[in-house]
């Protein structure tokens, strides 16, 4: 990939290539969104777009698949052309295949430059073996990894999409992509969740109500060893899950033999259907798990417990976090 550039080659002096920049420019300044935005949160975006101005740089975005992301590409497109936007989105074997279609989807649909990049993480003994700090490893190796393809291709910035929301949970995924360099602009800029949502939809993204998805290790318990096995039944049954109730958040909780089906409070009598129970239940049981139960509390964050809340090395990520984010960090 020609390093300055993210876009086709073009010749030099190509008068067509110079009308289509001055084009871009243009539309650049006189950007309008599709759908009025209230003014706290178009002050949010103009403080975003400036974020983006005040590096004049090429960035690397860390294309998820979900909203945070697909958010912040949009706004870099917005402020930097997108010539000068790559997003990056990492197939590391413990992301469902959904989440990787959307990723490629997203980047169609904001018309920007697109890599995935595959390695395994289940290579990583530290990940692997499922303690506490399992997404601290998990998102130190994605760092290397992008900072690997950043230098590759001559670039300084590298963005990701975290934003306020996410330093109330417990979040060590977070301190090791800021501790190797990755920016946070969402947070920078104060943006949370509901803020995040509201910009998509106002810009027609299709993934504006897409609910919040991690990868699939997060359903596997604490300190159980994450195989291949494990994660390719995960998927299966969330699938199938998917498929028969028509629901648009699920999880299902591996403990061992048994198998934890979680989907949001208010969707969960959609799952009151007795002959397609008796369908996915053969689905669950050629997975390996033996039993299958509803969660009655629904849908929930496995991150965040309330051990974690107080213990020091949570608070020592916690104060990490916001300093290596404070407004006045110079970026």
């Amino acid at each position: 990939m020609n390093s300055k550039t993210f876009a086709k080659e073009e010749e030099e002096g190509n008068t067509e290539s110079e009308m289509e920049d001055n084009k871009e420019q243009e539309q650049k300044m006189e950007y309008q969104h599709p759908y009025k935005i209230n003014d706290a949160l178009e002050a949010k975006y103009e403080s975003l777009i400036e974020w983006f101005k005040l590096k004049n740089d090429k960035v690397l975005i860390a294309l998820s698949g979900g909203v945070d992301s697909a958010v912040v590409a949009l706004v870099a497109k917005n402020a930097l052309g997108k010539k000068n936007v790559l997003a990056i989105t990492a197939n590391y074997q413990t992301l469902s295949s959904d989440e990787l279609e959307t990723a490629v989807r997203v980047a169609n649909e904001l018309d920007i430059s697109h890599k995935i990049i595959k390695y395994n993480e289940l290579d990583n003994q530290d990940f692997v073996k499922n303690d506490s700090l399992r997404c601290f490893h998990c998102r130190n190796e994605l760092a290397d990894n992008l900072l690997t393809l950043a230098s590759q291709v001559d670039v300084k910035l590298i963005v990701d999409g975290s934003n306020t929301d996410d330093l109330n949970d417990y979040r060590p995924g977070m301190i090791a992509l800021h501790q190797k360099g990755i920016k946070s602009p969402l947070i920078e800029t104060g943006f949370n969740k509901n803020d995040i949502r509201n910009l998509a939809k106002a810009n027609k993204l299709s993934i504006y109500d897409k609910p919040s998805n991690a990868c699939l290790a997060s359903r596997i318990s604490k300190n159980i060893q994450i195989t291949p096995a494990k994660l390719k039944s995960i998927e299966n049954c969330e699938s199938i899950v998917k498929k028969t109730f028509n629901v648009k958040q699920v999880r299902v909780r591996d403990h061992g033999d048994l198998a934890r089906i979680e989907v949001e409070k208010e969707e969960i009598t959609k799952l009151f259907d007795i002959d397609k129970l008796n369908e996915i239940e053969l689905t669950f049981n050629e997975n390996g798990f033996r039993y299958v139960t509803i969660d009655i509390g629904g849908y929930k964050k496995s991150g965040l417990t309330v051990s974690n809340r107080g213990n020091d090395k949570y608070i020592q990520i916690k104060k990490i976090t916001r300093r290596n984010n404070s407004h006045n960090q110079p970026c």
